[in-house]
């Protein structure tokens, strides 16, 4: 799942200011930064605000956007003539831009694209060869990086290679940079963004009507973006913590309305701290009283879970797949009941 915030555009969010100040410093001299990070942290509203210094017209004495001059105005109603923002089809709504159809096609006869495709790469090698329309510069941002295909990435190296004067390039990647490919990679100035301070996330969460946000941040990963993204989706703290004794009695009626890629990453993380909880580590996502005690030795429990784990990962890959919600919802719920009870039950999981 990848997160946007629609909010954050001239300032990101208040654990990346330092890290802005670290790449508008920094990237003087550099036309391409790549901006990675989990991306419940807020790399998107990121790129977004480095944009925005660079464009801005009346930038602050930090080198941050003023966030009022008609350049930051135009950004903020993601109009800006010099800026091309490229997003996958499926997320350009939630990126505040307008689906549009390739090649004169309806694009309401088929499912949005998940990657960034060639022609969207193609277009914005066309805005590079442009004059800047406001005299300042011209910024191309790319998100998540890591949707650009393989055709596309090729497509993008002679310009990364030799840029057109005046043009810079944001992308922002949600993994690894070691996902991208090395040629590509290596001709980017690389910014990292770490996760946020617990206490500081916690005080935005709340800010952001969030209740038990210590519940959901843990369930994200630390990630305050898609804590938000999950409770605003209907998965609250309460949702989360009962969890483990719906799936310990394979109750899957109050999981029905959950979405399929949402419920499959909930298992995947269940099963996690299990494994971890084996061998006697703490767990990540789920408090350790929800966890499995006692039942059959650690190499037959591991056993188990590392199989559940392989399984839930190929079912991860078509978790887009319209399947049967609700009948695929009890066949999950029942199989991870029978794994949970061969790996040593739970302490919700009476006979």
């Amino acid at each position: 799942m990848v997160v946007l915030t629609e909010r954050e555009t001239c300032r990101p969010l208040p654990w990346l200011e330092a890290a802005l100040q670290q790449a508008l410093n920094g990237a003087h001299h550099s036309h391409a930064l790549l901006v990675h990070g989990p991306s419940g942290t807020g790399s998107f509203g990121f790129a977004l605000a480095l944009a925005a210094a660079w464009l801005c017209e009346q930038p602050s004495a930090d080198q941050t956007a003023c966030g009022h001059c008609t350049s930051c105005r135009l950004l903020a109603a993601r109009t800006h003539p010099d800026l091309h923002l490229i997003v996958p089809e499926a997320l350009r709504a939630e990126a505040g831009l307008p689906v549009e159809a390739q090649d004169g096609e309806d694009v309401r006869k088929r499912k949005p694209s998940r990657e960034i495709r060639v022609e969207q790469i193609r277009a914005a090698l066309d805005f590079c060869t442009l004059t800047a329309s406001r005299g300042r510069t011209k910024v191309v941002l790319i998100h998540p990086a890591e949707q650009i295909n393989a055709i596309g990435a090729n497509a993008l190296l002679k310009t990364l290679e030799e840029p057109p004067a005046g043009v810079r390039f944001v992308f922002s990647c949600g993994v690894s940079p070691e996902s991208l490919l090395p040629t590509l990679r290596s001709r980017c100035q690389l910014q990292r963004l770490p996760l946020p301070d617990r206490a500081l996330a916690l005080a935005w969460l709340l800010d952001q009507g969030v209740k038990e946000g210590d519940v959901v941040l843990d369930a994200s990963g630390g990630e305050p973006l898609r804590a938000l993204a999950m409770v605003r989706s209907g998965l609250d703290g309460a949702a989360w913590r009962a969890l483990p004794d719906r799936l310990a009695r394979g109750d899957a009626t109050a999981l029905a309305d959950w979405p399929l890629p949402v419920l499959i990453d909930a298992l995947q993380k269940y099963c996690h701290d299990h494994m971890l909880h084996a061998i006697g580590c703490a767990p990540r996502y789920f408090s350790a009283t929800a966890l499995s005690q006692g039942g059959p030795p650690v190499r037959s429990a591991l056993m188990a879970l590392t199989r559940w784990a392989i399984e839930l990962r190929e079912l991860a890959q078509d978790a887009e797949h319209p399947w049967h919600a609700a009948l695929s919802c009890e066949a999950l719920v029942s199989h991870a009941q029978g794994v949970l009870r061969e790996a040593g039950g739970s302490i919700h999981s009476r006979p």
